[in-house]
């Protein structure tokens, strides 16, 4: 059988690939329970500094598996949701940075799975959008929770009501992606680089900034600062804040361990 998500490593970056290029990538059940397999691999990997996920093909992810979706009933329709947002909520959750690569389509699910991500790349040919009302659904993976979050509430609410795609150059405009690159090589070289450079950084520091990022924007202001101040102290308790600003001191690279 083939394999659905395909891992490799390279360096310190664990790259996913999603592999399903005949269906676009569609995100059937047994490719959202690989990924969640391939996900929790990476959280057991403590050598793992960053994540790209991409998709084979033409396409990042088309959508969720319409085909297998249509004979649904509400109990199993709500069944297939749940998965969906166990699986996109082990991703976002990674100690680590991820990074979606979108070479082509993200619609509907595929859209959702890069909004779990830390950032978006993509290149030129890509679209994004959340399709779901052209077919009677509504967004199922978290699209009218992190999307909003992600681009606004405004622009959230035409791309969900209107079921109309957008362009990479809108999209980055908009702020659902970081970057554009010219073509797939490019976008994926760029993926892996940040996700070098972001390996390089104390891994606590980054996990602890990640997290906060993460819990803290829709908090009470003096609830997210006081957030911040304790994982600030945290912080120094730890080998690698001493590391860190002895390296910077002595004008030489840090040697994080992660302790």
């Amino acid at each position: 059988m083939t394999d659905l998500v395909l891992s490799e490593r390279r360096g310190p970056v664990a790259l996913l690939t999603l592999n399903r290029p005949d269906a676009l990538n569609a995100l059937s059940r047994g490719l959202l329970e690989t990924l969640a397999e391939r996900t929790a691999e990476i959280a057991a990997d403590s050598s793992v500094g960053a994540v790209v996920v991409t998709g084979a093909g033409r396409a990042f992810a088309a959508g969720a598996d319409i085909a297998a979706m249509r004979e649904m009933t509400p109990i199993e329709g709500e069944a297939f949701s749940r998965l969906g947002h166990r699986v996109l909520a082990s991703l976002e959750e990674l100690s680590v940075p991820a990074i979606a690569a979108v070479n082509g389509f993200a619609l509907g699910g595929g859209c959702e799975l890069a909004c779990a991500c830390d950032w978006i790349y993509a290149t030129q040919r890509a679209r994004f959008g959340q399709p779901e009302v052209n077919l009677g659904l509504i967004p199922g993976f978290g699209g009218t929770s992190r999307l909003p979050r992600r681009v606004g509430v405004a622009w959230a609410r035409e791309l969900v009501m209107t079921g109309e795609p957008i362009t990479a150059e809108i999209a980055e405009r908009i702020g659902l992606v970081n970057r554009v690159f010219e073509d797939a090589d490019a976008l994926l070289d760029a993926a892996v680089a940040a996700g070098e450079t972001l390996a390089a950084k104390g891994p606590l520091a980054v996990a602890q900034a990640k997290r906060l990022l993460q819990q803290t924007p829709d908090a009470d202001l003096r609830v997210a600062h006081a957030c911040e101040q304790a994982a600030f102290g945290s912080i120094f308790a730890t080998e690698d804040r001493e590391e860190g600003m002895a390296a910077f001191l002595e004008k030489r690279n840090p040697q994080f361990r992660g302790r």
